[in-house]
């Protein structure tokens, strides 16, 4: 195998979703189609909660930040596959390989931090609903999100940091569709322990353990509050305001700590671009989806938008 240093590996070779040439056609327009219903529903979601009044509220202040980093998640993970097929250049700078993990990994991490933010509303809204204008109101709204985006990043830099000093791989060959972190790990032939040991710490600890257990203390809390209410229909209506925010922790979660939270000669390059393609693919396509057909709101803010647009014509 081809050993090199980084002084020398000045780009990688990205083999995408699948190398059989009959397939590259169909995999593009799968791959063109998923985009574009992300783009199309997390942009609706997104801006039905910047021009509806009836939306201007904590959570989808919340969601409205959720459908933005969906879409950037995506869009630096696809357009390589879908800029490929185009042009047929697989060729990836070194730089432009550590910049497109840190910022993939960047808002992964953001969109954790906005989903505990979404927890903490959820159960202000719950727990304490006469005071919840007064707790969330825009300020700290504004606050908490400013907070998770530039966490988002500061957490990820000391991981991109490490993977642009490793000093030798394998192979420029990437057998994935993007640059992520566990493939380049994969190629290295130098020490990665450190990185792994980082990545256990940092990246298990503090992005994951910690946003989880605040989420879970919050849910904890909630559960005890819609317990005690006496009415069935009033626990229904309760636990119907979490229940789509719990769908999506347990769907981020549960692709994360699969793709990640796994000893690395354990993980497999097939399995981690299934995850992968899952993680990037799936999920963003079903938050919009998840909170706009369970939801009334969303529904009757389409409702009045389309009655807008037609009233114009």
């Amino acid at each position: 195998m081809e050993q090199t240093n980084n002084t020398l590996m000045a780009y990688f070779i990205i083999k995408g979703i699948s190398d059989v040439p009959e397939l590259q056609l169909p995999i593009f327009l799968l791959v063109l189609l998923i985009y574009l219903v992300i783009l199309g529903g997390n942009m609706t979601i997104f801006l039905l909660v910047s021009t509806d009044r009836h939306l201007y509220t904590p959570m989808y202040f919340f969601l409205a930040n959720l459908s933005i980093l969906d879409i950037c998640c995506s869009t630096i993970t696809l357009h390589k596959a879908l800029f490929t097929f185009i042009t047929g250049d697989k060729f990836v700078s070194f730089a432009g390989c550590v910049m497109q993990m840190f910022f993939f990994l960047s808002f992964t991490c953001n969109e954790v931090l906005i989903l505990t933010a979404m927890g903490f509303d959820r159960y202000v809204a719950v727990c304490n609903p006469l005071r919840y204008h007064v707790i969330m109101n825009h300020k700290v709204c504004c606050c908490l999100a400013g907070v998770c985006w530039v966490l988002g990043f500061l957490d990820i830099m000391p991981c991109a940091l490490k993977v642009s000093s490793i000093t030798c791989y394998t192979s420029r060959d990437i057998n994935h569709f993007f640059c992520d972190l566990v493939p380049l790990m994969k190629l290295s032939c130098s020490d990665t322990s450190d990185l792994q040991l980082y990545v256990l710490i940092e990246g298990v600890v503090l992005s994951a353990l910690v946003p989880f257990s605040l989420t879970f203390i919050s849910y904890v809390f909630i559960i005890r509050s819609i317990l005690r209410i006496r009415s069935s229909n009033g626990r229904w209506k309760a636990f119907y305001t979490c229940s789509s925010h719990l769908t999506i922790i347990v769907l981020l979660y549960g692709t994360l700590s699969y793709q990640y939270f796994r000893p690395i000669e354990y993980i497999t390059l097939g399995s981690n671009k299934l995850s992968s393609l899952f993680n990037t693919t799936v999920v963003p396509i079903l938050n919009p989806l998840i909170y706009s057909l369970k939801n009334k709101d969303v529904k009757l803010a389409l409702k009045r938008k389309f009655k807008k647009i037609s009233g114009k014509m």
